[in-house]
This record gives structure tokens, sequence and C-alpha cells, in this order.
């Protein structure tokens, strides 16, 4: 009799645990977010979804960080998202084409500016954008299609044709996206390299010394973000996208050097 009471214990203490353990895998149930994000925006993104995270309890934003040219090529192809944020309107534009995005439905939520990175050291003694046609100077870009890169080309096609044959002759390097642009001169790899001005961060920022381009031959970058029409959680997509247009979002944005967004 005693043995028979020890076993029906035994598989009433089993059936709780089952029962407390498939409670708590319950309540800790989460939703995923999946945000398709440029390079150029990883440390931004990462405390905005930090932030939105405490705020919204039972909600993780899952980040995939790449060149906006990369993740469209990934969108164009099925990748499953819910949010995409591209450095430019190009890019954007492409993922819309091949109907991941509503037409429309896209927004700008910051801009963007171009500057010279050197080493902190300087070797070559570069002060001006000029300086990057002299001869011996070895310059890092992004590889063609990278947005960066072709805010760069905008740039560089308003010179002379001089100013364009000696400035690409000196490229030694081409980079898959602008955080290995921004890595490779912080690591004295290279005299120079064309990086946003959000991409100096406090991680290299003693590393590097900027060289501005002045407004008149800089370009603004302007960054867009949609929702996929697909997405697993449209209306929780929508609500993040709305954080990072807030107050909040934008100051945050800010902190990280972005400027508010331009339509122009």
């Amino acid at each position: 009799m005693k043995i028979k009471l020890f076993f029906l214990f035994v598989i009433f203490f089993v059936i709780f645990l089952l029962a407390g353990c498939g409670a708590r895998q319950s309540t800790a149930e989460t939703q995923d977010l999946i945000v398709f994000a440029a390079s150029s925006l990883t440390d931004a993104f990462n405390e905005l979804a930090e932030t939105f995270e405490a705020q919204n309890p039972g909600v993780q934003i899952v980040l995939n960080f790449a060149s906006s040219s990369q993740l469209a090529a990934q969108l164009s192809e099925g990748a499953a998202a819910d949010i995409y944020a591209s450095a430019n309107p190009a890019q954007m534009q492409a993922v819309i084409d091949a109907g991941r995005i509503k037409a429309s439905t896209d927004v700008p939520f910051v801009s963007n500016r171009l500057t010279v990175i050197v080493p902190a050291d300087n070797p070559a003694g570069i002060t001006a954008l000029e300086d990057l046609t002299r001869p011996g100077i070895k310059l890092v870009l992004a590889v063609d299609g990278v947005p960066v890169r072709e805010y760069t080309d905008e740039i560089v096609a308003a010179m002379t044709a001089d100013f364009q044959a000696a400035f690409y002759s000196n490229l030694v390097s081409e980079e898959d996206n602008v955080r290995q642009v921004s890595a490779k001169i912080a690591l004295g790899e290279a005299d120079a390299g064309i990086v946003y001005t959000s991409d100096v961060t406090p991680d290299i920022a003693d590393q590097v010394r900027q060289i501005t381009i002045p407004d008149d031959q800089n370009v603004i970058a302007t960054y867009p973000i949609a929702p996929i029409t697909d997405a697993s959680h449209p209306e929780l997509a929508q609500k993040f996208i709305d954080f990072i247009l807030s107050q909040e979002g934008q100051n945050i944005l800010a902190r990280w050097s972005f400027d508010p967004p331009t339509t122009n």
C-alpha cells in the first residue's frame, strides 16, 4: 500500500512539474521581429532595439546587418523579415520592385553625410578631399553597389575628369560594407577611406581622424525604412517603425551622429 501511494505521489509530482514548465514556457514566449538594416546603422539600431524591447516585454528584435545591397538581394530572393532599413532609396526601390514592399509605404527616417577618415597619426598628411588624388595615396572604399560607394561616386562625378582619374587610380581595396572600410582605416591598413560621419563610433574614435568634406562637395544620404509585405508581425513592425520616427527614437539616432530625415 505504501509503495502504491509512493508511486502515485511521484506521478502527481511529475505532472505538477510538467504543468509548471508548460506555464512558464507559455508566459516566456516571445515575438521575434526580424529587422534587416544597413551596416552603418549597427550601433544605433542595437540601442533602439534594446530600448524598444524594454518597453515591450515579450518582444525580441532580431537584427541582421549587412550592406543595403546585400540585404536587398536577400529580401528579393524571399528571405524572411519584418522590416527593411536601407541606406539609400535605390536599394529600397529594388525590394519594392521585387514585390516584398508595397510602394509608398517606405518613409525616410534619418539622414547622413560622408566624411574622409584617416588613421589617427595621419601618415599621409591628408587635410582635404583633394589630397586623395595625390600619387601614392592608398584609398579604401566600399564595393560598387553599396550605398556609401554610390554616394562617394556621386561626389567624385561632380569633380573634374583629372580628379576622377587620379582618385580612382589610388583605390587599393574595396570592402563589402562601410564598417569594413572604417575598420581597415582604424587598423592603419590604408591612408584614407570614405564613410558616413556616423561610422566614427566611440570604439574607433581615438584610432581615426575625420577630414570634413565641405557641404558644397558633399551629399546628403537619405535612409528609408518600410515594413515587409508578408511580415510575420505586421502590427509590431509598424509599432517599431513608429518608435524609430518618434522623438525618443530620433534622439537615439542623433546620439549616434545621424541627422534628422530629409526628403531633399
